[in-house]
């Protein structure tokens, strides 16, 4: 990998520790504080409020992770195709971010809904109080699912890329070169 992949891997990098950083942020500390208003009804309000400020920046984070990601796969498309381990890694890391993507999208769906049901009594962001309506209730039960699969799809995504960046050391690069053709010949034999 040349220095010209500065830029997008800092892209990558950075659009993945927001995207993770503000999820977990989001469902400890948003979700966390709404539940500490005195106000029942208002909980709910101020719990959608702090994530529709969010939205815009998360949107922006997993634009650049995913852009960034895109162009390092592209400067590393000989890597992925020649080096024993890497292709795998890769297929790993992709099918994560699209599991990530998946329960984010759904996740702002969900928040969506509760934003029309402001004034709601609940207990908290995702928590229902006993007088919650069964639908809200319901909807509040599957984001709190979402809140922490996020930052661990993401944190998985954070270790696979921790994992290439292991195997773009000039040893192992060197080793998975020679091994898979190697064991590419084996099996035809």
């Amino acid at each position: 990998m040349t220095s010209t992949t500065t830029f997008v891997r800092a892209m990558h990098d950075v659009g993945l520790a927001a995207w993770f950083g503000g999820s977990l942020a989001g469902a400890v500390a948003v979700n966390g504080a709404a539940a500490d208003l005195p106000d029942a009804e208002m909980r709910l309000k101020a719990a959608t409020a702090g994530w529709a400020r969010w939205t815009p920046v998360n949107a922006v984070a997993i634009g650049a992770h995913l852009v960034g990601g895109a162009a390092l796969l592209r400067a590393n498309r000989g890597r992925v195709a020649g080096q024993r381990g890497v292709a795998a890694q890769t297929a790993a890391k992709l099918t994560l971010t699209g599991a990530a993507l998946l329960v984010t999208a759904y996740s702002r769906a969900l928040g969506k809904k509760l934003e029309n049901a402001e004034g709601t009594a609940v207990e908290g962001g995702t928590t229902p109080a006993a007088s919650t309506p069964p639908e809200i209730a319901h909807t509040q039960r599957q984001l709190d699912t979402c809140q922490w699969l996020i930052p661990a799809l993401t944190g998985g995504v954070s270790v696979l890329t921790a994992l290439a960046g292991e195997q773009q050391r000039p040893g192992r690069q060197l080793a998975g070169a020679i091994a898979k053709p190697a064991r590419l010949l084996r099996a035809a034999a």
